[in-house]
């Protein structure tokens, strides 16, 4: 018997179940139902959909892994062919897999499938197709997948929109609504029949990926916009793009009230910094993030970080240049390194304080001690040895995939030099 996925999301809303018990790769393909016609199939990136008299109305298509699993537990619940597809925007783990729905349809004699989308969307596309190595190396990077190839073939939008748009299908009226927040491009849409919502990756179930140090630009303000906006809605039903349904319309309301808030306070506290001339460092340093909030079983910053979101708002705002002159033309980072190791008595002796510091507790200093003794000496064995285990020391402390991927992609370089 599969897993009661409303059963278990009340769970871990009410703090009975970890969120782990739901983590984005636990579950394939199973469903749920939370309305008669409207159905919730689970994956790392989610599948939604709406039956109506037309065909199926189906909210993303999921990741190159996961679509085929997705369509086919859609199909088993309702084999209709879809009539509209919306892509809430244009991240590759929800836009992939459209061309079996096509199929579908023409097996059946239905007419094509329509695809919508924010505007924005095919600009994504073409963006993805122009960087697609450095897609690639960050993805793997992120994830820690080495063998992950960045997709060069997308399904662009039949019709795009820019603000907002209706589309009556079957009976059934679906409002589409433009906010940025994880991306520019991002929609939300809400079905007033049955008070249904479908977010995207406004609301994940973790702390809003608002500062992903890989990425392009997120809006921390206007997500927290769309979040107040939706949580004023009075849905019954809210459908994620990651995470589990959430039913009922108060819970509906504090979650997303919640994550707005504490957007809000990162957005806010930084920008009252700027405004006083603080450097990026003093704010990073400074900002006092939520405990209350963080601690909330669907805002966890298990995958992105708080401090990150700090450090894209001043991004956002204040561009590049981060307030330390020696920063704005600084000198080759091996040039740095070589010049701390020779003051420390050389890169030995920086590796040894480096591990030194690290045993101390203080992961962050040492993880600069360790990165200057590896730009001074790329070539010793012990010295790649230390920047390792300083590394692989940061990963068992931190929580959040995007520092993982990071630290442990890191570890993995030099363990691989030290050896070779």
């Amino acid at each position: 018997m599969g897993t009661d996925l409303l059963e278990l999301s009340e769970r871990i809303w009410n703090g009975e179940a970890e969120a782990k018990a739901h983590h984005w790769f636990a579950h394939f393909g199973e469903i749920a139902t939370p309305l008669p016609d409207t159905v919730y199939v689970a994956a790392f990136s989610n599948v939604n959909a709406i039956a109506t008299a037309d065909g199926l109305v189906v909210v993303d298509t999921s990741s190159p892994v996961g679509t085929a699993k997705a369509h086919e537990s859609l199909r088993a619940w309702d084999p209709r062919p879809a009539h509209t597809i919306v892509y809430t925007h244009g991240h590759i783990d929800h836009v992939f897999g459209v061309e079996r729905y096509e199929a579908a349809a023409r097996d059946a004699g239905a007419p094509p499938v329509r695809v919508v989308a924010h505007e924005g969307v095919p600009a994504r596309f073409d963006r993805y197709i122009a960087t697609a190595g450095y897609n690639q190396v960050v993805n793997r990077r992120q994830f820690q997948l080495p063998d992950f190839e960045w997709p060069l073939d997308y399904r662009y939008p039949d019709e795009t929109y820019r603000d907002e748009q209706a589309l009556d299908i079957g009976g059934v009226r679906f409002e589409l609504h433009h906010a940025r927040g994880e991306t520019d491009d991002h929609t939300w849409v809400w079905q007033p029949d049955r008070r249904t919502l479908f977010c995207g990756d406004l609301f994940c179930w973790v702390s809003p990926n608002c500062g992903n140090p890989q990425k392009v630009q997120r809006y921390p303000k206007d997500w927290a916009v769309a979040l107040r906006t939706m949580a004023g809605m009075g849905a019954d039903v809210l459908l994620p793009g990651h995470g589990l349904p959430i039913v009922g319309t108060d819970r509906i309301s504090t979650s997303l009230s919640d994550a707005a808030t504490l957007l809000e306070s990162l957005h806010d506290q930084t920008v009252a910094m700027m405004n006083e001339g603080a450097r990026l460092d003093e704010i990073v340093h400074s900002v006092e993030y939520p405990q209350d909030l963080l601690e909330k079983p669907y805002l966890r910053p298990v995958y992105d970080e708080p401090e990150f979101v700090v450090r894209n708002t001043w991004r956002l705002y204040g561009g590049w240049y981060d307030g330390n002159p020696a920063n704005l033309k600084p000198a080759p980072e091996a040039e740095i390194g070589r010049a701390v190791a020779e003051l420390a008595g050389g890169a030995g002796a920086l590796a040894e304080r480096a591990r030194a510091t690290a045993d101390a507790g203080d992961l962050r200093l040492a993880g600069h001690l360790a990165e200057w003794a590896a730009l001074a000496a790329p070539d010793d064995a012990d010295v790649q040895r230390a920047r390792a285990e300083v590394n692989q020391a940061r990963v068992r402390a931190e929580a959040s995939t995007m520092s993982k991927g990071v630290f442990s992609w890191a570890a993995a370089e030099s363990s691989a030099k030290a050896e070779g």
